[in-house]
């Protein structure tokens, strides 16, 4: 968490400062303006996120073949090595009842079917805020649409592509461990 506040608070006075040295607007509006875009990111995020967790979780289960992971998807989270810092994003699934950060019930079929739902419900709420940020631009007149508003889509779209690469890199494992554990289930009801 500290990590995002860190990327967002940097952004914030880098956008700021570039618009007020190279007069986008005065200093106040400029200041006024990024503050805006960035409470309008968290809160189009935010009611994405309410509005995905809404949906029904048979959408989102490990059989869903909008959520399976190609081979070439693998080998590209591999190269960008999302098994060394996807531990380092935000997660704030705890918010909606149910936290990623840490697999609780290993030995659990049902917690992780439910855990590849939380997964693919993250996948496509943050795939809906890359372009959901930049309606800020919408809000902005003139030139802070471009100097403002865009810089702070970017970054918000940077900040959300992350989770989804993280997300993404954990599901197959997942659904291996899900056919594992259904497989054992199976073996043992049928003795």
């Amino acid at each position: 968490m500290k990590l995002y506040f860190s990327v967002i608070g940097a952004a914030a006075v880098i956008i700021s400062a570039l618009n007020i040295a190279f007069g986008a607007a005065a200093w106040y509006y400029v200041i006024i303006a990024t503050v805006w875009c960035i409470a309008l990111q968290f809160a189009l995020d935010g009611i994405i996120a309410l509005l995905i967790n809404k949906m029904p979780d048979k959408l989102f289960g490990a059989d869903n073949p909008l959520y399976r992971v190609s081979e070439a998807e693998k080998k590209l989270y591999k190269k960008l090595k999302v098994r060394l810092w996807k531990d380092k994003i935000w997660e704030l699934g705890g918010l909606g009842g149910f936290s990623k950060k840490n697999l609780r019930e290993p030995g659990s079929p049902e917690y992780i079917e439910k855990f590849i739902i939380e997964c693919n419900k993250g996948v496509l709420t943050h795939r809906l805020s890359y372009p959901i940020g930049f309606l800020a631009m919408l809000t902005l007149p003139g030139v802070c649409a471009f100097s403002v508003a865009l810089p702070v889509a970017i970054v918000n779209l940077f900040l959300n592509v992350l989770p989804t690469l993280a997300l993404r890199y954990n599901t197959p494992m997942l659904q291996i461990l899900l056919k594992k554990l259904n497989g054992k289930k199976s073996a043992a009801l049928a003795k």
